[in-house]
């Protein structure tokens, strides 16, 4: 049997490399085939899952919620105490040292993740600040803009926390955070297509990683040092109706 298994976009560069791993470590335990897939931009990725032979996706949470409602695709599992916070940043020796000096018309950089954006606006609500008052840059990944922000394109950068405090040193020293998020309970989560349902190999591989040094040597890789835990249909709906809550 092949199996394909599609990464979300927004796993942090070093991570790269850990997901490779974890792929080959799944298919030695499991005994099948599988294709590790990732996308190189959102348009690319929702490609691969419309043409329909993605069984497997490790999924942000606003993604998640339109690929069960939408594309049949049930949660499984999710990373163990790891939840999806974010980072609003701006330039360290820029103009803005709180948040609510941040005006309207001010300009935010950004990869296209969705999750982050309405969690970031959400913050923003305590400053008055809604989608139509920002001027978004939307770029090609995070390091991209962060970039922005300290030449100065952007007033500030959101960021998925994970990737922020992974940037280098250098760009760390040039970046000042103004708010990070203390959400606890959204977090990214394994999703199985209906080709998945009875077949259960793979995912008790990757339910099992923590029970030896091998698969503890692949988790530490991913920064899922905990490993992955299960998730029920109602675990799967009560994070859909958070995410309802952000966008509301």
């Amino acid at each position: 049997m092949k199996l394909n298994l599609l990464i979300a976009l927004d796993f942090a560069p070093e991570r790269f490399a850990g997901w490779h791993m974890l792929n080959t470590l799944l298919q030695k335990r499991a005994g099948i085939h599988m294709h590790l897939l990732t996308p190189a931009n959102h348009q690319e990725q929702t490609q691969m899952i419309d043409e329909g032979d993605v069984d497997i996706i490790y999924a942000n949470p606003f993604d998640a919620a339109h690929l069960i409602r939408e594309k049949g695709y049930r949660a499984v599992a999710r990373p163990k105490n790891k939840a999806n916070e974010m980072v609003i940043a701006t330039k360290a020796e820029g103009a803005f040292k709180q948040l609510d000096e941040l005006k309207k018309g001010c300009k935010v950089a950004m990869a296209d993740n969705r999750d982050v954006k309405l969690i970031g606006l959400r913050l923003l609500e305590a400053v008055d600040l809604a989608e139509n008052d920002i001027e978004w840059n939307i770029t090609e990944n995070y390091q991209a803009a962060a970039r922005e922000v300290i030449k100065g394109n952007a007033d500030v950068g959101f960021f998925l926390s994970e990737v922020y405090h992974s940037l280098s040193r250098l760009t760390l020293s040039q970046l000042h955070i103004l708010i990070e998020s203390d959400l606890s309970d959204i977090t990214h989560v394994v999703l199985v297509n209906e080709k998945m349902t009875g077949n259960q190999e793979a995912l008790q591989a990757l339910m099992g990683l923590t029970a030896d040094t091998e698969g503890q040597e692949v988790l530490a890789e991913l920064g899922i040092t905990a490993g992955f835990e299960p998730m029920t249909e109602e675990d799967g709906e009560f994070m859909i109706d958070l995410m309802d809550t952000l966008l509301d």
